[in-house]
């Protein structure tokens, strides 16, 4: 069992990931690729997303597979640590926005090289009656990145240059004390010869896929939510301020991170973890069909909220039950870029549904869409095999 101060300084770490990435992905970068591309902002932005997402999908793999190879998630995490400050302070010096995508992409690359072995070093270390709480402490994570941006200077007290150095100097302070204070290097464990048996070997693989399918649908609502919560809340309420909408998605992340540490918690003293991811992608179901459905401002922002709340709760405590299905250290890391596609495809997938389906049916029948998606993902996980 791990001491508390381990997993406090772990999640801390982890949101020091969060937070290498909110405030530049969504402040930094936009407002530098405008400054380059002029009036083609909007196009390049779109370029540099997509090569973003494509060079995190191959290097999260990658990541995994080299601190596999290593035996040693505490060097991999300090080696990208180190290389995605020094290539995001770096962007200062791209005068064209082709040097700009070709930084970013090498940046998403050391990124990654920090974050999936990150996941897999508490993988090694973090037991399996302890991933419930591990799952609900990753959840303040969202909430640290998105005020991270808050932190920033202002454009007219600071420049590019000031607002990266912050975002490095965040980081820095979020995921250093874990590499300092962390205890012994990662404690590399290797499955015993039942869990070598080809019955558990066959439930394990059926595990892990369901657990991936289901965050993958769940991703999906969840990234198309991110795109257009602007512009249907501008259909449901026209007179909701840029205030009354950061108060929305607060008020959703705030639930999340009680809930998720509550639920966390029950999860190691009754176990059942993945029924209560099932019953939270149900939530996030009922959510969507609201939403979808409501005719008054009133009940369609309080189903975000739920929504939100669900989604956010689900994705905290999904990333401590998917460690259950990788009990191998030795693929650990590897699996674990598998599971980042997860979090990168959708940006690749979601806007091709919603330029198929709001203009002929509006947002009501995206969210319906999603709505069954993450139904699927429930039932995905109320069939959930067990491995003892």
């Amino acid at each position: 069992m791990q001491s508390p101060g381990f997993l406090f300084l772990y999640a801390l770490a982890y949101a020091g990931g969060v937070v290498a990435y909110t405030p530049f992905l969504m402040l930094v970068l936009p407002a530098r690729v405008s400054e380059l591309a002029g009036p083609e902002n909007i196009r390049w932005l779109g370029y540099i997303v997509f090569a973003g997402a494509a060079a995190a999908s191959l290097s999260g793999i990658f990541s995994g597979w080299l601190s596999d190879r290593l035996r040693s998630r505490r060097g991999c995490v300090a080696a990208g640590l180190a290389s995605t400050i020094i290539l995001q302070l770096a962007m200062v010096r791209c005068e064209t926005i082709f040097a700009l995508l070709w930084v970013v992409v090498a940046w998403q690359i050391a990124l990654n090289l920090m974050l999936v072995p990150l996941i897999a070093w508490a993988g090694d270390r973090v037991p399996d009656e302890q991933k419930g709480l591990l799952g609900g402490l990753l959840a303040i994570a969202p909430p640290l990145g998105a005020l991270s941006g808050m932190a920033l200077p202002p454009d007219e007290a600071g420049g590019l240059a000031d607002k990266l150095i912050m975002i490095a100097v965040m980081t820095a302070a979020l995921v250093i004390p874990l590499l300092v204070f962390g205890g012994r290097g990662a404690a590399l464990s290797f499955p015993d010869t039942a869990e070598s048996r080809r019955g558990v070997h066959m439930r394990l693989a059926s595990g892990r896929l369901r657990m991936w399918l289901a965050r993958l649908l769940m991703q999906l609502s969840g990234a198309a939510l991110a795109a257009y919560l602007y512009f249907w809340l501008r259909e449901v309420d026209p007179h909701l301020g840029d205030g009354g909408k950061s108060i929305l998605f607060a008020a959703g992340l705030a639930i999340s991170v009680v809930a998720a540490l509550g639920l966390g918690r029950r999860i190691d003293c009754v176990g059942q973890g993945f029924r209560v991811l099932a019953i939270l992608a149900l939530l996030a179901s009922a959510a969507l069909v609201a939403m979808a459905l409501s005719a008054a401002a009133g009940s369609a922002k309080l189903a975000y909220v739920l929504f939100a709340a669900a989604n956010a709760t689900f994705l905290a405590l999904h990333a401590g039950q998917t460690l259950r299905v990788l009990p191998d250290a030795a693929r650990r890391g590897r699996g674990i870029g598998i599971f980042n596609l997860t979090n990168t495809a959708p940006s690749l997938i979601m806007p091709w549904i919603a330029i198929s389906v709001v203009p002929a049916s509006g947002f009501a029948g995206l969210f319906l869409i999603f709505a069954a998606l993450a139904l699927c993902a429930a039932l995905l996980l109320a069939a959930m095999p067990t491995f003892e």
